[in-house]
C-alpha cells in the first residue's frame, strides 16, 4: 500500500512571528517533529517532550558516541570494594536557571521522582537501601546488592530521563506535573514567549558551566550553546514547512515527510542528513483494559495480518534506502536484536476467514477508537495502513484524527471509549528507544503500572526481571529472545517497521550531532 500525498505543494507559507529581540540576537529556528503539548518530561514519554527536556535540563551522566555512560554533571564517582556503596560528587559551579546552586539534595529528589515512573529507575531503587545527600556536592547510594548498571540508569536518554531539577519545584504528589520549567542545562525555557501549537522559545543560559573536557556525544561532553536563542516553530503543513526552509525562514526541519524529500534534494541551499543512525521504529499500542483488545485471541489475529514491508513502504515512500528490514522488540543490529516470534506476523490477507475467526474469538462489533496524530508523518502513515487492515478484518473502526500533542494527552485516559477512552494508536520513536530492556518504554507488562496501554503478562514480567539478574551478555541475549517471543505471543504491542528518515538543514548549519535533536554544538557559518 502506498501512502497518499497528504499536502498540496502549493500551500501558503505560514507567517511566523518575529520580535525585535529575536532580530537582534543570533537565532536558530527549528521545525520540531510535533507540537510541545506537555512541558514536563517526568510525566510523559513523548519524544518531543524528551527533546525539550535536553534543551533545559542536564543529567548526572551522559552517553558518549559509543553509547557508554560517562560523567556529565558529576565530577566522578567511587565504588566500595563490595560494590554496595556508590559515592557521586558533583562538578563545582553548577547552577539552576534561577541562579540557585545545584545541590546533591536536588539530585536525590530528582532521582526519586524519576524512579517512581521509569522501569529502569524502579529496578535501580529496588536494589537501593538508601539514597541520600552527604553534603551539597555528594550523594550516596547504599545498595542491597551490587548494581553495575547504575551509571547506565542515570545516563538514560530515552523517556523517562533522569533529569535534575530543583528540589523545590518537585510536586509532593508524584502524579502532578511541574508548574515551573527550571533546569541547569545550556538553554532556559522562555515561558512568556510560548504559543501552544505554534512556537517554543529557549534562551542561552549564561550561568551554564559546560563540562571542561571530553568530546560531544549522544548526551555527553561539553554542551556549548552557540546561539542566543533557539526557536521551535510548529508548522503542521509539510509543504509550508518545506517552503519555509527553502526561503531561509527556518534553519532546520527535524522530521520531513518522505513525499517531499525529492524536492528538498534538488534545492542546493539545503542538505539532508540521517543523524539518527538507529532509524525510527513504528509500533502499534493496544488498550488492554477494555474490549476488544483486552482479548488476547483478538490481538493475535491482528498480529497475523502484519506485513512489516508494507508498513515500511507506506512510511518511507518509494525510496527503498529509507526502509529497514525486519524488526522485533529490540534495535536491529543492537546487542539484543533477534528474530524470535517474527514469523507470527504472517501478513495474512484472507479477510473473509479473518472475519469469521474474529467473531469466533469474541468480537461483538465494539467500536474501536483509533487515535491518529496527523501532524506526525510516521504515525499518520502507520495509522493509515493499520486502520485499513482492521476495517478489512471486520472491526468497527472509529478513526479519530487530531494533532500529535492531543494524542499524547488523550492516550493517558483509562476510561472506556464511551467515556473518552481509546482502543489503539500508532506511535514511533528513535531507534535508541529499543536498544535493550532498560530503555524500551513499552516493554513492561505489569498492568496499570505498565506504560500506556497497561498490558498484564506475568510471563513478560518474569523475563524482564530475569534479564536484569543475568550474569553476562550471553545470558541476557538468551533472555531477550524469550522476552520477545513472549511479548509477541501475548501481543502486548506490535513493532511494525523501521525506517531511516533524514533531517533537512540549511547548508550553513553545521555541528549537528548524531541521535536526537539537540540545541548545543550547532552553529551557522
Amino acid at each position: 500500500m502506498k501512502r497518499r500525498t497528504l499536502l498540496a505543494a502549493g500551500a501558503t507559507l505560514m507567517a511566523m512571528p518575529r520580535t525585535s529581540l529575536a532580530q537582534a540576537k543570533t537565532v536558530l529556528r527549528v521545525i520540531p517533529q510535533a507540537d510541545l503539548a506537555i512541558l514536563d518530561p517526568g510525566i510523559t514519554t513523548a519524544t518531543v517532550t524528551r527533546n525539550h527536556g535536553f534543551m533545559v535540563y542536564d543529567t548526572l551522566y551522559g552517553l558518549n558516541a559509543a553509547g557508554e555512560p560517562v560523567p556529565e554533571m558529576v565530577e566522578g564517582h567511587t565504588v566500595s570494594e563490595d560494590g554496595l556503596t556508590w559515592t557521586l560528587t558533583l562538578r563545582p559551579g553548577l547552577r539552576f536557571h534561577d541562579n540557585s546552586p545545584v545541590r546533591a539534595s536536588d539530585c536525590v529528589a530528582s532521582i526519586k521522582r524519576w524512579a517512581r515512573r521509569d522501569g529502569f529507575g524502579k529496578t535501580l531503587m529496588g536494589a537501593t537501601e538508601e539514597l541520600a545527600a552527604s553534603d551539597d556536592r555528594t550523594l550516596r547510594f547504599k545498595l542491597k546488592r551490587p548494581f553495575a548498571l547504575l551509571p547506565q540508569a542515570l545516563a538514560k536518554t530515552v523517556p523517562y530521563v533522569p533529569f535534575i531539577l530543583p528540589e523545590r519545584v518537585i510536586p509532593e504528589d508524584p502524579s502532578k506535573a511541574l508548574t515551573e520549567v527550571i533546569g541547569s542545562g545550556p538553554y532556559r525555557f522562555v515561558a512568556s514567549e510560548r504559543v501552544p501549537g505554534s512556537r517554543v522559545v529557549y534562551e542561552k543560559f549564561d550561568g551554564y558551566v559546560p563540562r571542561p573536557t571530553g568530546t560531544p556525544g549522544l548526551s555527553s561532553g561539553p554542551k556549548i550553546a552557540h546561539f542566543d536563542r533557539v526557536e521551535w516553530h510548529v508548522i503542521p503543513d509539510a509543504a509550508t514547512a518545506l517552503a519555509a526552509i527553502r526561503k531561509g525562514e527556518v534553519d532546520w526541519w527535524e522530521r520531513p515527510i518522505p513525499d517531499l524529500l525529492p524536492l528538498a534534494k534538488t534545492d542546493k541551499s539545503l542538505k539532508l542528513e540521517i543523524t539518527n543512525r538507529g532509524g525510527t521504529i513504528a509500533f502499534l499500542q493496544f488498550n488492554h483494559l477494555h474490549p476488544p483488545f483486552n482479548n488476547v485471541a483478538i490481538r493475535r489475529l491482528v498480529l497475523q495480518t502484519i506485513n512489516q514491508a508494507e508498513f515500511a513502504e507506506a512510511i518511507g515512500g518509494s525510496d527503498p534506502s529509507l526502509r529497514g528490514g525486519k524488526v522485533g522488540l529490540f534495535l536491529p543490529g543492537g546487542p539484543m536484536a533477534n528474530e524470535a516470534g517474527l514469523e507470527l506476523m504472517a501478513g495474512r490477507r484472507d479477510f473473509n476467514a479473518l472475519k469469521r475467526e474474529l467473531e469466533a474469538a469474541g468480537y461483538k462489533g465494539e467500536r474501536v477508537v483509533m487515535l491518529v496524530g496527523t501532524d506526525s508523518a510516521v504515525n499518520n502513515a502507520t495509522s493509515e495502513v493499520a486502520a485499513d487492515l482492521l476495517r478489512k478484518m471486520g472491526f468497527n473502526v472509529d478513526y479519530q484524527t487530531m494533532d500529535w500533542g492531543s494524542v499524547v494527552q488523550r492516550r493517558t485516559n483509562q476510561q472506556p471509549v464511551d467515556k473518552g477512552g481509546w482502543s489503539l494508536f500508532a506511535v514511533s520513536a528513535d531507534g535508541d528507544f529499543f536498544l535493550d530492556p532498560t530503555v524500551v518504554p513499552s516493554i513492561r507488562a505489569n498492568g496499570r503500572d505498565a506504560w500506556i496501554g497497561w498490558p498484564d503478562s506475568p510471563g513478560v514480567e518474569a523475563l524482564y526481571r530475569d534479564w536484569f539478574l543475568a550474569p553476562d551478555t550471553a545470558k541476557r541475549q538468551a533472555i531477550a529472545r524469550d522476552l520477545q517471543l513472549q511479548t509477541l505471543r501475548d501481543v502486548t504491542w506490535i513493532p511494525v517497521a523501521q525506517v531511516f528518515l533524514p533531517t533537512v538543514l540549511r547548508q550553513d548549519v553545521t555541528g549537528v550531532l548524531p541521535g536526537f535533536i539537540k540545541g548545543w554544538n550547532v552553529q551557522k557559518a
